[in-house]
């Protein structure tokens, strides 16, 4: 799977969206990985609320998802 990424002055963050998410104009989540935490948020509304995780809490979560698709 490839995938789109962007570097984001206002975060310093590089965020990445899936290819699943139908190009550049998709509608999807963006991840931005930290030292330590991993931020997620709506690539539709970049400048909106991010959710934080720690490295350990976004495994678990992707482990689940995973499991029930």
């Amino acid at each position: 799977m490839q995938g789109y990424t962007h570097n984001d002055d206002a975060t310093e963050l590089t965020w990445r969206k899936s290819s699943y998410s139908g190009g550049a104009e998709g509608q999807c989540v963006e991840v931005a990985k930290a030292p330590s935490v991993i931020h997620i948020r709506d690539s539709k509304n970049q400048a909106g609320p991010t959710l934080t995780f720690t490295t350990c809490q976004f495994s678990a979560f992707t482990e689940f998802a995973a499991s029930i698709t």
